[in-house]
């Protein structure tokens, strides 16, 4: 697993929606990030499309647009709340409409959505202010829909890129990470996301939803995927530049490409009311 994309941080006791150079750093290279980071399922598109009272939705954390597009693709009309600059402007060269603000500092100004989503996003928002936040501005019974990916690279990929880590970062706090993390840690923190809806008592019974898919890396796309990833974002480039030989020469081993295998997990409800 590579140490702390933006979508799976590592928990802190100050909570990793304080963490915010960590949060604003995945734009130093947003046309990389962009390019690298793969989309969201069409099946959990299309399930919080129909789901949803209307096609007004809102991007919580929306970054370079990813998600955002294949709403819009959906025939949804999309605003997108982005705290960085960078990642904003982006978005918005590729005819996303985005105003820059952290969640629970964006004014809504009266408006109201048939959707909230947040891919990839939520755990960078107090959790307890952002799911009521989330309840004003839907409409009755618009839908907050959560969601993210956990991947896990093959054990020849993922070792040798944490040995790499180590020697390269040997102060970084990350290092205490097992090279591998389980797929019960990432449900546990969804159902916690679920958890903090229903205490709110303005949402029906959360759901949580499970996709299970595969995608081919060559060498140079995981490569370029690679420091888009939080940890890798804030490194020197002679330190990056360590890592990415060590796992170049690994998928190299491996003949120059491997699979993987992701899950997308989402926690999600229905605002209480009638549309």
């Amino acid at each position: 697993m590579p140490i702390l994309p933006r979508e799976q941080p590592e928990s802190s006791p100050a909570g990793p929606h304080e963490a915010r150079g960590m949060a604003e750093s995945f734009g130093v290279d947003a046309q990389r990030y962009d390019q690298g980071r793969p989309g969201y399922p069409d099946t959990l598109v299309t399930r919080i499309v129909t789901g949803s009272p209307g096609p007004d939705v809102l991007d919580v954390g929306c970054g370079t647009g990813i998600a955002a597009r294949q709403f819009q693709a959906a025939g949804c009309t999309v605003l997108g709340i982005e705290p960085d600059v960078r990642m904003a402007d982006f978005a918005r060269a590729r005819g996303l409409q985005v105003e820059v603000a952290t969640f629970e500092a964006w004014q809504s100004a009266g408006r109201t959505f048939d959707a909230v989503v947040a891919a990839q996003s939520w755990h960078w928002v107090e959790p307890v202010a952002g799911v009521a936040k989330a309840a004003r501005v839907l409409r009755p019974g618009g839908r907050l829909a959560i969601f993210g990916h956990v991947y896990e690279p093959p054990t020849e990929v993922a070792e040798p890129f944490f040995a790499a880590y180590r020697r390269a970062a040997p102060d970084s706090p990350l290092n205490g990470q097992p090279a591998r993390r389980p797929l019960d840690l990432y449900q546990a923190a969804y159902a916690k996301f679920a958890d903090n809806i229903r205490e709110t008592e303005q949402f029906n019974a959360p759901e949580q939803w499970r996709f299970d898919w595969e995608q081919s890396y060559t060498r140079d796309h995981w490569l370029d995927l690679l420091p888009t990833t939080g940890g890798l974002t804030q490194l020197r480039p002679d330190q990056l530049a360590e890592i990415l030989d060590a796992v170049g020469g690994a998928i190299d081993s491996l003949g120059g490409r491997f699979t993987m295998n992701y899950t997308t997990l989402a926690a999600t409800a229905r605002r209480v009311g009638s549309p």
